[in-house]
């Protein structure tokens, strides 16, 4: 399957529309990371959750949600996940017992270095195609559609 997308000519002005062009790009990304994490039974959303909980220890599921900007369920069906795979445990907080807190396990902390070695993969492959001033404008650019929430 090839990763570049090719538009016919012509194709009027549905070429014009900016969303029509992120949808694109979301689907020939979506793809590649798929493959290249295929070998890791983890999706994007499992991985960023490790990730955030393996740099903040203790990390309550109420967290992840505003981190990730994801509902409460979806967020606790992650974590389920991740705890029947034996990756997270769940503990009580110290400060607060209503809130559910979140620690890696050794397999948790080995699922996420080798998650970390394809993001490694997966980035060049995509960085590849930008100059290093033009990835970091593509990251503020597109940081201003999700850090404003839909607003």
């Amino acid at each position: 399957m090839s990763d570049e997308v090719t538009l016919p000519e012509g194709l009027g002005a549905i070429g014009d529309i900016l969303g029509f062009h992120i949808r694109l790009a979301h689907g020939v990304v979506y793809r590649h990371f798929t493959d290249t994490f295929s070998d890791l039974d983890l999706t994007q959303k499992q991985v960023s959750v490790l990730w955030l909980v393996h740099d903040h220890p203790g990390m309550a599921q109420a967290d992840l949600g505003r981190s990730l900007q994801m509902d409460r369920a979806t967020v606790m069906a992650i974590v389920n996940r991740l705890q029947g795979k034996g990756l997270v445990v769940r503990g009580a907080s110290a400060v607060d017992r209503r809130r559910q807190t979140l620690t890696l396990t050794g397999e948790g902390d080995a699922a996420l270095a080798q998650a970390r070695a394809a993001i490694e993969q997966h980035e060049a492959w995509l960085k590849d195609r930008f100059s290093p001033a033009e990835v970091r404008t593509l990251i503020d650019l597109l940081s201003r559609i999700h850090q404003s929430g839909g607003a």
